[in-house]
C-alpha cells in the first residue's frame, strides 16, 4: 500500500502552467466543450449552405433550359422536332419531352436514341454506397431537411401526369422540382408553357450534385478528424492541469493518513491562482497544521505522563510507608503528604482537562461583545472576598463604561485573565499591589497587569506560556500550581486573534508586566 502512494519526485515542475494558469477550471471546460461543438456546428451548416446553393443553382439553370428551348420545339415541324431534342439531349445529358395543348407526348428525345441517364437499382450496388445513402439520410435528418418524393414515371406518359406542367399552368411560369432516384441521387425536372399551352418537359438524373456534395463532405469528414484529435489534445490539456495535479494531491493527502513519513511535501502550486492552486495551498496548510497539531499532541501527552509521574510516585511511597510505620507521629505525616499529593492530582487533572478542551471550545465557540470593564471589576472583587491574595492588594483602574469592548466568550476571557492574576498574586512580596489596567488604543484593547514580584528573567519570558512549565516561589503552597495556567492563558488569547507577552515593569524598580492584546469591538 505504501509504495503505491510514495510520488516519485517532489518537483512541481510538471504541474505549472504557463499562459492558461489564470484561467478557472469551468473556463477551460467550457472552452473545450464549446470549441468542438462550434467546429461542428460550423461544419453542417457549410455542408447544408453549399448543398443548397449547389441544388438551387441546379434548378435554376434547368429552369432557364426549358425557358429557352420550349419555343424553339414548338415552331419546329413535328417530323424534326424528336431528331432535335435527341441532339440536345446528348449534348445536356437530359431527356427532353413536348407535349401538344391537350396534354398528349408527342417528341421524346429518348426516341430513337440512346437514353441520356439511368436510374440506378441500388441493389446492383457496392456496400460502400449504401454507406454514404445512409450518411446522406442522417444529415438530412441532422439539418431538418425533409427527404424529397420518389421520382417515379408515370404509367400513362401525358401532361396532367407531371406535377410540374400542372404548377407550370398556375403559375404562368416555368416550374421545376426535385425529386429522387432509387440510390437517392437527385431528379430535377422543369416544365415550361408555350402560349398556345403546349409544354416542355426537361428531366435530369444530375449525379454530379451528389458527387460534389460527398466530396465536400469527405473533406468535412477529415476536418472533423482533424476537430476530433485537437479535442483529444484539449483533453490531455485538462488532465495535465486537473486530473494530474489532483492524482498527486490525493496521492500526497493519503500519505498524510497513512502518517509513516514525518514531513509530507504536498505540491503549492504557487504559480496557480485557480481552482486547483487554491485547492493545493489549502491542503498544504492542513497538513502542516494537522503536523503540527499532533506534535503538540505528543508533547502534551509525553508532559503529562512527567508531571503525572511526581506526585503518583510520592503518593505510592507515603502509602508504602503506613504499612511499615508505627509511630502514630510519622503516621500522620506520610497522610498528610498523601492528601497533598491527592490534592495536587486534583488540580493537575483538572488542568489538563481544561487545557486539552480549550482549543476545541474556542474553534467552536460563537463570540459575543465583552465589555471587559465589569469582567475585571467583578474578577478582582471575587479575589478579595476570597482572600487567597494573602497580603498582596489589587488595584483596577475601570476603563470609561462600553471603551474596552472586544468580542470573545466572557467565562473564556475571564479565564485567561484569572490566571494572568494567580500568577501576579503568587509572586507579589508581602503587601505588595497587582495593578490591573484596560484601554482601548486603536483598533485594540490592552490589559495591562502589573506586580510588584522578582519579574521575569528576560530568557525565561517565553518559556513560562509552555505547558507545565512552573517556577514558583518558595513558601508557595504544595500542589496548588499546575504550569498550565499561563499556558491556558495563552491558548485562549490567541483563540481571540490576540497576543500576549510579558516585560519588566518602568516604572518600578521591579515586578512584571503582562500584556494582552485583543481586536477591539466595532463600536455600536
Amino acid at each position: 500500500m505504501a509504495s503505491a502512494t510514495v510520488s516519485t519526485s517532489d518537483d512541481e515542475s510538471d504541474l505549472q502552467l504557463s499562459w492558461s494558469g489564470r484561467w478557472t477550471l469551468g473556463y477551460r471546460i467550457l472552452a473545450v466543450n464549446m470549441l468542438t461543438i462550434a467546429l461542428f456546428i460550423a461544419a453542417v451548416l457549410y455542408l447544408d449552405a453549399f448543398r443548397d446553393r449547389l441544388v438551387n443553382e441546379r434548378e435554376q439553370q434547368s429552369r432557364e433550359q426549358a425557358s429557352l428551348l420550349a419555343p424553339a420545339v414548338a415552331a419546329r415541324s413535328a417530323p424534326e422536332r424528336n431528331a432535335w431534342l435527341r441532339d440536345a439531349g446528348q449534348l445536356s445529358g437530359a431527356r427532353f419531352r413536348f407535349y401538344d395543348p391537350d396534354g398528349t407526348l408527342v417528341a421524346d428525345s429518348w426516341r430513337g436514341g440512346q437514353p441520356t441517364y439511368e436510374l440506378r437499382d441500388p441493389a446492383t450496388q457496392r456496400w460502400t454506397k449504401d454507406a454514404a445513402r445512409a450518411l446522406d439520410r442522417a444529415f438530412n435528418a441532422l439539418v431538418g431537411e425533409p427527404n424529397p418524393p420518389d421520382f417515379i414515371e408515370p404509367a400513362d406518359d401525358r401532361a396532367p401526369a407531371w406535377a410540374e406542367i400542372a404548377a407550370a399552368r398556375r403559375r404562368g411560369q416555368s416550374v421545376s422540382m426535385i425529386r429522387v432516384a432509387p440510390d437517392l441521387t437527385p431528379v430535377i425536372s422543369s416544365a415550361a408553357l408555350n402560349p398556345d399551352g403546349s409544354a416542355l418537359l426537361v428531366t435530369e438524373n444530375d449525379r454530379q450534385i451528389t458527387r460534389t456534395v460527398r466530396a465536400q463532405r469527405k473533406n468535412l469528414g477529415v476536418v472533423l478528424v482533424a476537430i476530433s484529435l485537437f479535442s483529444v489534445l484539449l483533453s490531455l490539456f485538462l488532465a495535465r492541469t486537473i486530473a494530474r495535479p489532483l492524482r498527486r494531491l490525493a496521492l500526497a493527502a493519503h500519505r498524510v493518513r497513512l502518517g509513516r513519513s514525518r514531513e509530507v511535501k504536498v505540491p503549492r502550486l504557487p504559480s496557480r491562482t485557480d481552482e486547483i492552486g487554491l485547492l493545493a495551498r489549502a491542503i498544504s496548510d492542513m497538513s502542516q497544521s494537522l503536523r503540527q497539531r499532533i506534535d503538540n499532541i505528543e508533547a502534551f501527552a509525553a508532559d503529562v505522563t512527567h508531571e503525572l509521574k511526581n506526585p503518583l510516585a510520592s503518593l505510592r511511597s507515603a502509602v508504602d510507608g503506613l504499612d511499615r510505620v508505627d509511630d502514630p507521629a510519622l503516621q500522620r505525616k506520610l497522610i498528610g503528604i498523601a492528601r497533598d499529593d491527592v490534592v495536587r492530582l486534583d488540580r493537575l487533572i483538572n488542568d489538563i482537562s481544561e487545557a486539552a478542551r480549550t482549543d476545541a471550545e474556542l474553534a467552536r465557540a460563537r463570540f459575543e461583545r465583552v465589555d471587559l470593564g465589569p469582567l475585571i471589576e467583578q474578577l478582582a472583587t471575587s479575589w478579595g472576598q476570597r482572600r487567597e491574595t494573602g497580603d498582596a492588594r489589587i488595584a483596577f483602574a475601570r476603563p470609561r463604561k462600553a471603551t474596552a469592548v472586544v468580542m470573545g466568550k466572557p467565562d473564556r476571557l475571564a479565564r485567561a485573565i484569572n490566571a494572568i492574576l494567580d500568577n501576579a498574586v503568587s509572586f507579589s512580596p508581602p503587601g505588595g499591589l497587582v495593578e490591573i489596567a484596560a484601554s482601548r488604543i486603536g483598533d485594540e484593547v490592552r490589559i495591562r497587569i502589573d506586580d510588584e514580584g522578582p519579574g521575569v528573567p528576560e530568557d525565561a519570558r517565553e518559556a513560562i506560556f509552555n505547558r507545565f512549565h512552573s517556577v514558583r516561589p518558595e513558601g508557595d503552597g504544595f500542589g496548588r500550581h499546575s504550569g498550565l495556567g499561563l499556558a491556558i492563558a495563552r491558548a485562549i488569547v490567541e483563540g481571540h486573534d490576540g497576543e500576549i507577552d510579558v516585560h519588566d515593569r518602568d516604572d518600578a524598580p521591579s515586578g512584571a508586566r503582562f500584556t494582552i492584546r485583543l481586536p477591539a469591538a466595532d463600536r455600536a
